[in-house]
């Protein structure tokens, strides 16, 4: 689900995500910024006229339903008297009505909606989803939920299947498909090939010299996957084609998508990874660890140089990595992808995004060690263990 892309489907040249930070251009990003958090592509397509949310929205999602499937405030939008009307309790948040208003400000992380007055009410006619609604989530300063947006984090709370799941154009069967995917985590190949295997929401930032950006290495720019989510999976205008997986897809006769992936991908190429929160982890374990990382625990093989991955050299076999099989009988995330490998996933900023490998098989970054412990008959003491993932929290 990483936004990116590439009109062929083919693996690009990748010397644009070699930029330094300092070398992005500051106006591409802040227009990539506003892309990221509020352009559509069109995609209200999908989301109203195929799927009706927009219905579902007016009528039955109010805000602490829709704060409970993960969706976000951004309390930067809301003014003054709205945010002491939440305080006081004086607005109602289990309204609809309520949740109609907070889309007027503009202020639901990753939704657009347009509000019109229809016999005297405010009321939401047409609705669609954004690059943030998966890729950003807030700081919680204001309420849980409610705070000013960290973009480029994966919004793990995010109940995307539960979400869809809420339209009145599914049948049962696919609801119920939806609904098995649970918080954190979607399935980008489920619409195309049919399969149910649903993966960790990524996070989109720390990608600045990774020349392959998703877990399956299909595409060597950001702007590749970019286009395959734009296109394929929020129904945005445009083209997406990919003759090594056969999917060839194409929305509406005006691409609302080409002309902005250079700022999209610059501003994501901004998006650092965060540092840990101090005191999140203990300082001489992960001392300790880094010894076990560059030695018995063997990472380092893979985990190289400064981005932590060798990504940018080589992609693994799925017989090489610990995460397969795939949970509850799923076919292998690798076989339905361009590549039918994996890449080494880099590690800045670690901490931040649990559940671990690419079908979050793994909750903590110690159940993380333990797998490759075992797995890989690494023979790490329970020490070595716990100090080589207070080193990975480190990062």
């Amino acid at each position: 689900m990483l936004l990116a892309a590439c009109g062929s489907g083919t693996d690009q040249s990748a010397s644009s995500t070699n930029q330094s930070q300092s070398t992005l251009d500051p106006v591409l990003v802040a227009q990539g910024a506003q892309i990221f958090r509020f352009d559509t592509f069109g995609d209200e397509t999908q989301w109203s006229d195929t799927l009706r949310m927009h219905e579902v929205i007016r009528t039955a999602v109010d805000p602490t339903t829709a704060l409970s499937v993960g969706l976000k405030v951004d309390s930067e939008a809301l003014p003054a008297s709205v945010v002491q009307g939440i305080k006081d309790g004086s607005i109602d948040l289990k309204s609809p009505d309520t949740t109609v208003a907070l889309l007027k400000l503009n202020a639901v992380v990753g939704l657009q909606g347009k509000v019109e007055v229809v016999n005297g009410k405010d009321t939401l006619t047409r609705v669609g989803v954004t690059c943030a609604l998966c890729h950003s989530t807030v700081d919680n300063s204001f309420a849980p939920g409610i705070g000013k947006r960290l973009d480029g984090w994966a919004n793990r709370d995010l109940n995307a299947g539960a979400i869809i799941a809420l339209s009145p154009a599914l049948s049962a069967t696919m609801k119920a498909v939806y609904n098995s995917w649970g918080k954190g985590m979607y399935d980008p190949r489920f619409n195309q090939d049919g399969k149910n295997g649903p993966q960790v929401i990524p996070p989109a930032y720390g990608l600045n010299g990774i020349h392959r950006i998703t877990s399956t290495g299909d595409g060597e720019e950001i702007s590749y996957w970019n286009r395959y989510v734009g296109v394929t999976q929020m129904g945005g205008h445009g083209s997406f084609m990919e003759p090594r997986t056969g999917v060839s897809v194409t929305n509406g006769t005006d691409d609302q998508i080409t002309a902005k992936l250079p700022a999209l991908q610059a501003y994501q190429l901004s998006l650092v990874a965060p540092p840990p929160p101090s005191g999140s982890f203990d300082a001489a374990a992960a001392a300790r660890g880094k010894l076990v990382f560059n030695g018995g625990g063997r990472c380092a093989t893979c985990h190289s140089g400064a981005e932590l991955t060798d990504a940018n050299l080589r992609l693994h076999l799925p017989s090489e990595v610990v995460s397969e099989p795939e949970p509850n009988g799923a076919p292998s995330y690798a076989s339905r992808s361009a590549t039918g490998q994996y890449r080494t996933a880099p590690l800045r900023g670690l901490w931040q995004h649990a559940p671990y490998f690419h079908n979050g098989t793994a909750a903590t970054l110690e159940s993380v060690v333990q797998t490759y412990n075992t797995k890989q008959s690494l023979g790490l003491t329970e020490t070595e263990i716990l100090d080589l993932a207070q080193y990975l929290k480190s990062l």
